[in-house]
């Protein structure tokens, strides 16, 4: 196949005129498809359907016959932090149970840190600045912009944060005081992170000496093609390399029950949880022990889990083989895109030449089709090139995945090809 930056202006000319008539068509059909953000179909939903039956009125004690309608048990039920401590790999003693959000959770985390500091530094941050691996979360960015800390992007790679900027930036400057990590199928583009990188993070050289790793473990479970990923337990690596207040663990059922109704959670060192219960201790007389109980009861253990999350790969599986099926249909050979193909997670990420982003974007919608905002995976949301898209294809039915990309192919190639035009 010829590229498209090899072809002559008279047959990108050509290539143009028959992608307009093809988006006139798609546009002309009247479709609202919405793949802005990572959330589960209603039919994920319905496999958690169980969880209203796991309490009962006349079953509602814990295993201690503590009542789990009343207030107390203010870090998170035994029960629950059994379960989570055998899915996490960590001991039970080193879970934190909140609310429904993780990300919740982390936003007290850094605010909490802003106001009163954290174990093992000198008081309140000040001028905080954080690291930003890039593409990343665009909620994690919206939280340092929201809390007044500075960003700072690097690239994130294909093992991980591209750890030799990590490692000159952290080195020099007590101002940076963390940096955010998904380290397993991360959001958006899927990569696992490697056992070096994560040793790296745990035992590099900080001139802060409260820097902290946000890991957010948002996709522990989350896998739809082959054997669950695996990465080193950050919380041991830290402890090994003589840093284990370094990191907090993060996690969620949000993407495995109920977004709504699910149990956050925090992993962390003795001296930092010592810290977390007796500033949340202020805020709350306990989080909801009942639904903690529901999630316990419903799973039983790890592998209660995982049967649970092979369901929910059943209905990811072909949505995902959807969208990279259509790219390659479209783009392979043109050198037009990348893009990657991830074997867990909630996204895949399309990377197009510089500056066609946006405009992809505004065409996408013109035909019924809603993306993330153009930028959303940089701090800011601005992203300097203006090349890199995040696609949601979980909670559109299959068709409309199928429908969607459609969409998607065609204009971001009539975004291309008149780019490459505009330059000849």
């Amino acid at each position: 196949m010829t590229k498209l930056q090899d072809m002559s202006r008279s047959q990108l000319r050509q290539r143009e005129e028959a992608l307009v008539q093809s988006h006139a068509a798609l546009r002309g059909r009247n479709r609202t498809i919405d793949m802005t953000r990572g959330k589960p179909s209603a039919a994920q939903l319905d496999l958690s359907n169980g969880l209203f039956n796991m309490v009962t009125e006349a079953d509602y004690l814990g295993a201690d016959d503590e009542d789990y309608r009343n207030y107390g048990v203010q870090s998170g039920i035994p029960e629950a932090k059994t379960f989570f401590a055998e899915c996490l790999d960590v001991p039970a003693e080193s879970i934190f149970i909140g609310g429904n959000s993780s990300l919740q959770l982390m936003y007290d985390a850094l605010a909490r840190a802003l106001l009163f500091g954290v174990p093992g530094g000198d008081g309140p941050w000040r001028e905080a600045s954080f690291i930003c691996p890039v593409p990343g979360y665009d909620r994690h960015f919206t939280v340092c912009e929201t809390l007044g800390i500075k960003m700072i992007s690097v690239d994130l790679l294909d093992d991980g944060p591209d750890m030799d900027a990590v490692e000159a930036l952290v080195a020099n400057d007590p101002a940076i005081k963390g940096i955010w990590c998904v380290p397993k199928y991360s959001n958006p583009n899927g990569i696992v992170y490697l056992s070096d990188v994560t040793r790296r993070l745990a035992a590099m050289t900080t001139a802060a000496p409260d820097f902290r790793i946000i890991w957010d473990n948002a996709y522990a479970f989350h896998h739809f093609e082959g054997e669950l990923a695996q990465i080193d337990n950050i919380l041991d690596v830290a402890a090994q390399t003589g840093n284990p207040d370094r990191p907090l663990m993060f996690a969620s059922t949000s993407k495995v029950t109920f977004p709504g109704a699910g149990i956050a959670v925090i992993a962390a060192s003795d001296a930092n949880m010592a810290d977390i219960v007796a500033h949340t201790a202020v805020a709350t007389i306990g989080h909801d022990k009942l639904n903690q109980l529901r999630h316990e009861r419903f799973f039983g253990n790890r592998r209660g889990l995982h049967e649970h999350m092979a369901k929910h790969a059943d209905l990811l599986r072909p949505k995902f083989a959807a969208v990279n099926d259509a790219l390659e249909k479209s783009f392979a050979g043109k050198g037009l895109a990348q893009w990657n193909a991830p074997k867990g997670g909630y996204f895949v990420t399309v990377d197009l030449p510089d500056g066609c982003a946006m405009e992809t974007i505004r065409l996408a919608a013109e035909a019924g089709l809603k993306l993330t905002p153009a930028g959303c995976c940089h701090p800011y949301g601005r992203d300097p090139q203006d090349r890199t898209l995040r696609l949601a294809p979980t909670y559109p039915t299959q068709r409309e995945v199928e429908q969607a990309m459609d969409i998607f192919c065609v204009s971001a190639e009539l975004v291309s090809v008149r780019k490459l035009l505009s330059e000849h």
